[in-house]
Order: C-alpha cells, then structure tokens, then sequence
C-alpha cells in the first residue's frame, strides 16, 4: 500500500522559512519522480517542485530562487525547503509521485500518487 504522509507545514509571517517533509513507502520500483503541489482555496492545483531519482530538479517559475526540493539517498523521504515566503505562496501542500518522467509538473493529472496535504499560511 503506498502511503505519502507530509510534515512541516505552520503558519510563519512574511520572509520566513518552513521545510516540509513527504516519508514515503509502499512505492512501485518504477516510481521515477517525486514532486509537491500546492492548491489554494477556490484555485487549481499547481505544481511547484519536483525531483527525479536521478537527482534532476524542476520548479514553477514562481518559487525559482526561493525553494529548494531534496530527496534522501534511499529516495523515501523529499523534502521542500521553503524560503522567503509570500503570503500568496499559502496554500494546501500535497507530496505526489508518478512512474516516468517530472516533466509533468504542470499538470496534476499526471501524478498518480498522492498524500493528505499539509498547510502552509504566510501572514503579511
């Protein structure tokens, strides 16, 4: 059974940091990628960073500089170092995992696996 489970998230005022957590277990052997997604109320799910078990790193163009995605060498546990953060970057934050390529960030549909989300406020 695959299980996703995040950590870290809080509520921290504007510039601060947080660092999320994904412990993963249960994935397929052929489980290539690992990414965090955010979604805000009323707004569409959005990829924000991903990591390939080959180390390749993408990110959104609205956390370029300011977040920094990571991975254990056994690849169970991802992490996403959260910097200088906005209040528009709270939101929901959900670990998620897909056979293939990271290319698919951008569309949520792609990912096969997903945790229960941790929340992330940023207060001005």
């Amino acid at each position: 059974q695959v299980q996703l489970v995040e950590s870290g998230g809080g509520s921290v005022q504007a510039g601060g940091s947080l660092r999320l957590s994904c412990a993963a277990s249960g994935l397929p052997d052929s489980t290539n990628c690992m990414g965090w997604f955010r979604q805000a109320p009323g707004k569409e799910r959005e990829g924000v960073a991903a990591i390939s078990t080959g180390s390749s790193k993408y990110y959104a163009d609205s956390v370029k500089g300011r977040f920094t995605i990571s991975q254990d060498n056994d690849q169970k546990t991802v992490y996403l170092e959260t910097d200088s953060l906005k209040p528009e970057d709270s939101a929901m934050y959900y670990c998620a995992a897909r056979r293939g390529g990271c290319w698919y960030l951008g569309d949520h549909n792609k990912w096969t696996y997903w945790g229960q989300g941790t929340q992330v406020t940023v207060s001005s």
